[in-house]
């Protein structure tokens, strides 16, 4: 490790306690060069995840650059999509940029524009740069509106607003899992979210889909989310969480005033053993050898809410490694094109397991689906679609870990 890279990641890390995301450029400016990088910008990638935005600086740093990029075309595009370090020619064959994906873990944030000078790139040094300004972003981004402003491509309504606070990074992963989840009409969701969160072995994931499509909607669904991690920290069972959002729901808005839909689960990351409940849900479905093997079917309760007084059942299915779970709304199947046909369970399925044949990782397979629901329907959705899905890679995967391409960078 040289002095100069040393210095880079030194200067960043300790200059950047008392910024935020508008100073990122700036400080990018100050310290790469150290390390030989002559010249690098940050664009972040939408809430659609269908274009890359110039992070603008305060000082002239982005001064003449491209403000965006589309996902679909390009190196840029091509680097974000398939989590590879991609270099740029210039007319005579020379590298003119690097394109490097910035990962959060395995939460892609965009990619770094990255000019050595024609110098070649050390891609190690490239790799840590963009990991640090990946910790760096995701450590300011809760506080700037900078960020917000720059990943949104068009105005949001209250119901959204509220949504997007309060689900979680919508990718995570561990060395036995993964889970990835999208939220459309990204700008207008109304009902619709989900949660996932670990503690020790054991992940815990849900999908809410309340009734209604206004700020109401919203309102029910960020209560039920509310409510139900409030209950799982305090060690409920899945049953007993689903009667306690009930509950809560009841309380603050009357008997079958407002209701919430849902599947609540959790997964044993040592075993694969997932247990679940179903609150008048669509039922998850289950692929395994990159097919469609079933839909979880659990004898349903009512929707929370609307106390009818029916039992709540808990089910329970062996995973094996490689499985993918899919929990989704009714949104993404009933959703229509201008003649009336619905997108449809077996077309919804069938483009999942088809990118999960390609090798996709879990991310881009949603970023796919989505941007096939939008294209179906026009661009305009009429109610909330969400997906969610987990991959359990088995109580060994730790040590496969080490050989696998992604998530980390590729060159």
């Amino acid at each position: 490790m040289s002095a100069g890279y040393e210095r880079m990641l030194a200067g960043l890390i300790e200059s950047s306690h008392l910024r935020s995301v508008d100073d990122l450029p700036s400080l990018l400016a100050a310290h790469t060069p150290q390390a030989g990088f002559a010249h690098v910008l940050i664009y972040l990638v939408d809430l659609q995840q269908q274009v890359l935005r110039l992070l603008h600086g305060r000082h002239g740093e982005t001064e003449g650059a491209p403000e965006e990029f589309s996902v679909e075309r390009g190196l840029p595009g091509l680097a974000f999509q398939q989590v590879r370090t991609l270099s740029q020619h210039d007319e005579n064959g020379e590298t003119e940029y690097w394109w490097i994906p910035i990962l959060n873990g395995t939460s892609r944030l965009g990619v770094l524009r990255v000019s050595t000078g024609g110098a070649p790139l050390d891609h190690t040094s490239a790799r840590h740069l963009s990991s640090v300004v990946a910790l760096l972003l995701t450590s300011m981004r809760g506080y700037s509106d900078t960020w917000a402003r720059t990943v949104r491509t068009k105005e949001m309504n209250v119901a959204a607003e509220m949504q997007w606070r309060l689900i979680p990074p919508l990718t995570f992963a561990s060395d036995r899992m993964t889970v990835s989840g999208v939220l459309e009409p990204a700008y207008e969701v109304g009902g619709d979210t989900f949660d996932y969160a670990i503690a020790g072995d054991v992940l815990h994931v849900a999908v809410f889909d309340a009734m209604g499509h206004d700020v109401s909607a919203g309102l029910t669904a960020s209560l039920a989310m509310a409510a139900c991690r409030n209950n799982r920290r305090q060690g409920a069972s899945l049953a007993e969480n689903s009667e306690d959002i009930e509950a809560v729901l009841i309380e603050e808005f009357g008997r079958a005033q407002r209701f919430v839909t849902a599947v609540m689960g959790d997964l044993d990351l040592r075993t694969g053993m997932f247990s679940w409940v179903n609150r008048g849900h669509p039922p998850p479905v289950l692929l395994r050898g990159g097919r469609w093997v079933t839909m979880l079917e659990c004898l349903p309760a009512h929707p929370m809410g609307l106390d009818l007084g029916l039992s709540v059942t808990t089910c329970h299915e062996q995973l094996e490694p490689g499985d993918r779970l899919i929990f989704y709304t009714d949104g993404i199947t009933e959703i229509r094109d201008a003649s009336g046909r619905e997108f449809g369970m077996h077309r919804f399925i069938d483009f999942v397991v088809r990118n999960n044949q390609s090798g996709l990782p879990v991310p881009e397979t949603l970023r796919r689906l989505v941007q096939a629901v939008l294209v179906y329907h026009k661009g305009v959705l009429r109610d909330d679609a969400t997906v969610v899905i987990v991959e359990w890679r088995g109580p060994d995967a730790d040590r496969e870990l080490e050989n696998a391409d992604w998530p980390i960078p590729r060159t």
